[in-house]
């Protein structure tokens, strides 16, 4: 039987999670769980990628509790966590590059906003057909706000590749999304 003492502050809260006290990290961790999983569902192939990438986030959190710095957002910290971990995933899994362009331009079209005519699951599983590299750099740009230099920086590649890569991924996007529209006779 779990014996819970009622937390006077956040810092009472992060050192039993430093102290490895399983009632605080698993309160932690069903705080978190769910917008944690839907950051991770962006960046994965599947939802079992996505688990994966969730509690090898998770470990890492447990594990460098104490680098957070109180008074800051516990749920920004552990956010980028997630982040990071699903760009080493990416790595990992993923070892190919690829191609660059030297110019990539936007897309734009005057046909009606086929996204808005989805719905969430819609749009989540299209995202996920992206190639991880595809998906990555939109995540990243699109979701997160990353700048093509930063991106860059993240997943080691040319701030070139980042803007192709986002120019594809809005181009796949958007096929797949028509498409799924004409399918349906939308």
């Amino acid at each position: 039987m779990d014996i819970i003492i009622p937390l006077q502050s956040e810092d009472d809260f992060i050192a039993a999670c430093a102290r490895n006290e399983r009632w605080a990290q698993k309160k932690l961790y069903e705080d978190h769980y769910s917008p944690m999983m839907g950051l991770c569902l962006r960046y994965a192939n599947t939802e079992e990628d996505a688990l994966d990438i969730l509690h090898e986030g998770f470990i890492k959190v447990f594990r460098h509790i104490t680098k957070y710095q109180p008074g800051t957002s516990l749920t920004a910290w552990i956010r980028r966590i997630m982040v990071n971990t699903s760009i080493d995933y990416y790595r990992r899994e993923n070892r190919r590059r690829t191609e660059q362009i030297d110019k990539a331009f936007s897309v734009s079209t005057d046909e009606v906003d086929a996204v808005s005519q989805c719905g969430e699951v819609e749009i989540l599983k299209a995202i996920q057909t992206l190639t991880f590299a595809y998906r990555s750099v939109f995540n990243l740009y699109v979701l997160e706000g990353f700048s093509h230099k930063e991106i860059a920086d993240q997943l080691g590649i040319t701030e070139s590749t980042s803007r192709s890569n986002l120019v594809k991924a809005r181009i796949k996007l958007k096929e797949i999304i028509l498409n799924k529209n004409k399918i349906h006779g939308e």
